[in-house]
């Protein structure tokens, strides 16, 4: 009988406190199908590896250019997979990371096996959110039962329909003359007002509005 080769889920930490990447990494190998490939303080440096990731699991609690690093990161290796890892349970938080791009977000209180499984679901194609924050997130998603349109403002409206174009945030700032911050911040705003985690779906929202 031929012997079956599980695939091997090879993983990158990036986390400025080494001690606890270590500990992280030590603790994801006692799964068979999980190799840590590379630990870093740094994305620049585990952009350097030799060896690919197939997820890189981050810390974002220092990072204020979530959407940035993971574009840097994509931009190496488009088919990587992002686990956002942070301290806080908060929904906007949550929120931000989804609209930055992340796959996952785990909260670093969480137990081993929830880590495990956000890696394995994100390396299947699969999102992943900490069930204790998607509760809290769904409960206020479920508050508000209209679709939001109504409420975004007329910049916002133009951001959205330039969206459903398949234009990025960069190109949105070079139509509309604003920077690439201010309009990252107004898709934020979009999303929340909306409800909805990615640019496909504002695309939709757009389309099945008539803003587009």
């Amino acid at each position: 009988m031929a012997t079956v080769v599980q695939a091997t889920i090879r993983v990158y930490i990036v986390e400025k406190q080494l001690l606890f990447a270590k500990a992280v990494a030590q603790a994801l190998s006692s799964d068979p199908e999980i190799r840590v490939v590379g630990i870093s303080a740094s994305r620049e440096t585990a952009i350097a590896s030799r060896e690919a990731a197939d997820v890189v699991v981050v810390d974002i609690d220092d990072a204020d250019d979530l959407d940035e690093a993971i574009e840097f990161f994509r931009s190496h290796n488009p088919s990587l997979r992002v686990c956002a890892l942070s301290m806080h349970p908060q929904p906007d938080l949550l929120q931000y990371c989804l609209s930055a791009g992340a796959d996952a977000y785990i909260v670093k209180d969480s137990s081993l096996q929830e880590l495990v499984t956000a890696i394995h679901s994100v390396a299947r194609g699969t999102s992943y959110v900490d069930p204790r924050v998607a509760a809290t997130y769904f409960r206020r998603r479920g508050s508000s039962r209209r679709d939001g349109v109504a409420e975004l403002s007329p910049r916002e409206m133009e951001i959205i329909r330039l969206i459903a174009q398949g234009l990025s945030n960069r190109d949105i700032g070079k139509r509309l003359a604003l920077s690439e911050k201010t309009v990252k911040n107004h898709v934020s705003h979009i999303f929340s007002k909306l409800h909805i985690t990615t640019r496909s779906q504002a695309a939709v929202h757009a389309i099945r509005s008539g803003l587009a």
